[in-house]
């Protein structure tokens, strides 16, 4: 029994008919199935939901009813034969490659298919890389491979993985169906509505934003900032804002996760305990603590990164509706924050098409110097010098 587009697993999959419908037809035919799989689309369009969901109802013997205990474990990541990489630092290495290949050449141990899912492919080294090419090269039998990236760029997934994957492209959601799934989430309607069209087309955002006060603070601060630029004073204490704030959330979001995590590997370690055999048995945990400090310290930089990307995207809107109200005041194209036009408004009036293009390509060159390690006081204050206003 084929279960409808509509419901079980793919009712998670928001605004992509013609995806489901794609993923629906190599479940239905043998001859349409293959062992590597590519998603593409922008962030927040639900590329690893789409994986996710492809991966229950190839495993659930009615194709993903939602309701089976494949079903239900799959989504929950905890399936035996359903391995699920989530980078949480800076790169996936060689190493971590290694043990998907590992893992990749199991037989199903309950399942019907072994299967690989890595989120974020794009942050892969060279060396995992290969690692993945090599095994998408040889697939061992009853094996599926899916990777999620941004784009099909050489940057994000090389050309040799690429052309060896069947690609499925995602596209930013409409606000409607976001709007309609949060408001079927218990959302109410309004906020429903408001959070939909202030998040960009991403579906992870507009929860956030519908759910969370201080997400909602965070995205008016950020916003607030382009029309404070009035004087170098002003632009300087703007970038300490910025990265105050991205700072803050990333203590809150690493404190609990550090401790945790070293407390249970000192504990594994016998670190303090005393007793015969245990000096022999600790041996080597100054290098193994050492390790997850390293990993903490990546997945901490990650985490600012990412803070700074969103409020630096949510700005490049912003001069995106100045640009667009600039350039054609009655037009019918839809702002990225309508909330706030009449900032837009006026930052039409005071830079132009022209100033608001030069400001977009300031922000584009600040993400890109963050992504090559410039330290973040020193990139947002040369851009928040870049987006000062005129006098």
């Amino acid at each position: 029994m084929s279960v409808a587009a509509d419901e079980g697993v793919w009712a998670r999959v928001i605004g992509q008919p013609a995806v489901v419908q794609e993923l629906r037809a190599a479940i239905d035919d043998p001859a349409a199935m293959t062992h590597a799989w590519l998603f593409t689309g922008p962030p927040g369009s639900g590329r690893s939901v789409a994986a996710r969901a492809f991966a229950a109802a190839l495993q659930c013997p009615e194709g993903g009813d939602g309701t089976c205990h494949a079903c239900r474990t799959v989504l929950a990541g905890t399936h035996a034969d359903v391995k699920v990489i989530v980078p949480d630092g800076l790169s996936i290495g060689v190493n971590e490659a290694r043990e998907l290949v590992r893992v990749a050449g199991r037989s199903p141990s309950q399942g019907r298919w072994q299967m690989i899912i890595v989120e974020d492919a794009d942050r892969m080294s060279e060396s995992a890389s290969n690692a993945v090419l090599k095994m998408i090269e040889e697939p061992p039998p009853r094996t599926v491979v899916m990777l999620c990236a941004p784009s099909l760029h050489p940057d994000d997934v090389p050309v040799t993985i690429r052309s060896r994957c069947r690609v499925v492209a995602l596209r930013t959601p409409t606000v409607t169906a976001i709007a309609d799934v949060l408001a079927r989430d218990g959302v109410d309607p309004a906020l429903a509505a408001w959070s939909a069209a202030a998040s960009g087309g991403h579906v992870g955002r507009a929860r956030r934003l519908a759910r969370d006060e201080e997400a909602r603070l965070a995205r008016k601060a950020v916003l607030d900032v382009p029309l404070r630029l009035v004087s170098l004073a002003a632009c300087m204490d703007a970038a300490d804002d910025l990265v105050g704030s991205a700072k803050e959330e990333t203590e809150a979001a690493t404190e609990v996760l550090d401790g945790a995590e070293t407390d249970a590997l000192k504990n594994s370690l016998g670190v303090g305990a005393r007793g015969p055999g245990v000096v022999a048995a600790s041996r080597g945990s100054a290098g193994q603590l050492k390790e997850l400090e390293r990993r903490q310290k990546s997945r901490a930089t990650r985490i600012g990164r990412d803070s700074l990307d969103r409020a630096l995207v949510d700005l490049a809107g912003l001069y995106r509706d100045a640009m667009v109200i600039a350039s054609a005041p009655e037009g019918e194209l839809p702002l990225n924050h309508p909330d706030r036009r009449a900032d837009a408004v006026e930052l039409a009036r005071r830079l132009g098409a022209e100033g608001a293009l030069r400001r977009i390509d300031a922000i584009l060159d600040c993400r890109t110097a963050l992504e090559q390690n410039v330290k973040p006081q020193i990139a947002l204050e040369a851009l928040t010098v870049a987006l000062r206003l005129p006098a």
